[in-house]
């Protein structure tokens, strides 16, 4: 007969209770209501509202600029957290705190900070004019906020995986006659994609919700920079709460599918890794 393990924390029972009872007050049951409200509207007018061509434009933008900019964090993020990691240099808690500073300002900070810089007479967009290039209200402008909030996601849960990474496996398979680019794709890229795939759900996942940040210096030009979330706030200053309820069901459903997928892709990348 085993051992009775004792735990620091309550028994099963009692911990599982709080659990459940703290994810229903503040995540189940504010979702739910969500549905319900949506769900006790005429299914035709649901039906219209979320299938305008101002609403579909608005999907477009947001799920394009949403995956692009994840995409874009995934690369420049395992970049920074590789430096992070691997290299010594003055300054680098500094460096290291400033990846931070996206979680800790305010989005509407992030978002005027942003068209300060990136507008017609700005600091860079005046450069950019220059070239022809527009970033502040554009799509592209869009994009660059959704990448500055998106950042820290990868880096915070790519940086402990490389840190714990054992030098011994590199030197193992340089030993063997594998190259820099063999030893990067098929030893050290494995062992990360399961932290990376984390870090990209998440930068999504904050994208597609965005709003601060996003709504100065995209201009909400309608059919070309306007977000679902900004949607969703016109429904509200237009006192539309069903509108609104139901573009927050689309995000809902279409964030839950993403992450959803996401994890399925995560979980067999880890059985991938335990086979190997």
């Amino acid at each position: 007969m085993g051992r009775k393990r004792n735990n620091i924390l309550p028994g099963f029972g009692l911990s599982t209770g709080f659990t459940l009872t703290y994810l229903s007050l503040f995540i189940l049951i504010p979702l739910s209501a969500v549905f319900l409200k949506t769900a006790s509207e005429n299914w035709a007018s649901v039906w219209n509202v979320v299938t305008s061509p101002r609403l579909v434009a608005s999907y477009k933008l947001t799920l394009g600029a949403s995956f692009l900019s994840a995409v874009a964090n995934a690369v420049f993020g395992l970049l920074v957290a590789w430096v992070l990691a691997r290299y010594s240099f003055p300054g680098k808690r500094i460096v290291d705190a400033i990846v931070d500073i996206p979680f800790a300002l305010p989005t509407a900070v992030a978002g005027l900070s942003l068209t300060a810089l990136y507008a017609p007479n700005g600091w860079f967009g005046r450069y950019l004019e220059m070239l022809g290039i527009r970033v502040a209200y554009t799509s592209a402008g869009v994009l660059v906020a959704l990448m500055f909030v998106g950042l820290p996601f990868v880096v915070r849960n790519v940086q402990p995986v490389l840190q714990d990474l054992d030098f011994e496996i590199e030197e193992a398979a340089r030993s063997l006659g594998a190259t820099r680019w063999q030893t990067f794709s098929r030893v050290i890229v494995p062992t990360l994609l399961p932290s990376l795939l984390t870090g990209f759900s998440l930068a999504f996942a904050r994208a597609l919700g965005e709003y601060g940040s996003v709504v100065f210096i995209s201009g909400n030009r309608v059919f070309e920079t306007e977000i679902t979330s900004f949607m969703i706030m016109n429904k509200l200053d237009q006192h539309d709460v069903p509108g609104a309820t139901a573009i927050a069901t689309v995000m809902l459903i279409a964030s839950f599918v993403m992450l959803l997928a996401i994890n399925l892709l995560q979980a067999r990348s880890r059985r991938y890794m335990e086979a190997s």
